[in-house]
């Protein structure tokens, strides 16, 4: 069971606490809605599981006990993917975009061959194969990333506002590929400002509130969070 847990979080900016976490886990096939108001780190916490930025203290374990002595360089972080809200694409075509995780993950050429091409098709992007990755609009770019994680099949993913700002058919070509990657067990870890249809897919919750992360059960239907601790009704 591929898990990363994070134990005794703090991150703060300078004297500013930003928030603190006793205990989180985040395991393969777990759907967890990330919510909090603007500005309490939502995007931070996402970017320390990322290996992106350090915290203040604490500690992030995978599931074979080791911590590493710097994240970034674990090998496993390779099936953790994150997802930034406007994702960082390679200089190069749609395809190379596509096919460049699984060549650094020694995937062999007639399996990577063909996800690329299924990814690019599940996207909506087989017209742009060739096409230069940086002229794409927004929602194409947003499709692009997505597509790029599921060629190599992430333990975990972790998506930032990710569908904000699409249109219908984004939106719904994005929810396809996310909804293959659950099936297939990938854990995810959603943030976003609204209710959508992703979120629809969360049964937890971790909740950034009074600088603090705290963890309970997501009941979409009536959109109610039950905490020990907090009564919390989203919006």
């Amino acid at each position: 069971m591929v898990q990363l847990t994070v134990k005794n979080l703090r991150m703060q900016f300078a004297q500013r606490l930003l928030f603190t976490a006793e205990e989180l886990h985040f395991r393969r096939g777990d759907t967890i809605y990330l919510q909090g108001d603007n500005g309490t780190g939502k995007t931070t916490l996402m970017k320390i599981l990322a290996g992106l930025m350090p915290p203040t203290s604490g500690k992030l374990i995978w599931q074979d006990g080791q911590a590493p002595k710097w994240w970034q360089r674990h090998p496993q972080l390779g099936k953790l993917v994150y997802l930034h809200q406007h994702p960082y694409l390679y200089e190069g075509s749609v395809k190379y975009n596509l096919s460049f995780a699984g060549h650094h993950h020694k995937m062999s050429g007639k399996i990577l061959q063909q996800r690329v091409a299924a990814a690019a098709q599940m996207a909506g992007l087989e017209h742009l194969f060739n096409a230069d990755a940086v002229n794409l609009s927004g929602g194409e770019r947003q499709r692009l990333a997505i597509a790029r994680a599921w060629v190599i099949q992430p333990d975990l993913l972790m998506l930032d506002e990710p569908v904000s700002n699409m249109d219908r058919e984004s939106t719904r070509l994005v929810m396809e590929m996310i909804h293959i990657l659950k099936q297939q067990g990938t854990g995810l870890l959603v943030s976003s400002h609204q209710s959508c249809a992703l979120t629809a897919l969360c049964r937890q919750t971790w909740l950034i509130e009074d600088q603090r992360i705290t963890a309970s059960p997501f009941h979409f239907g009536n959109r109610q969070v039950q905490k020990e601790s907090l009564n919390v009704i989203t919006s």
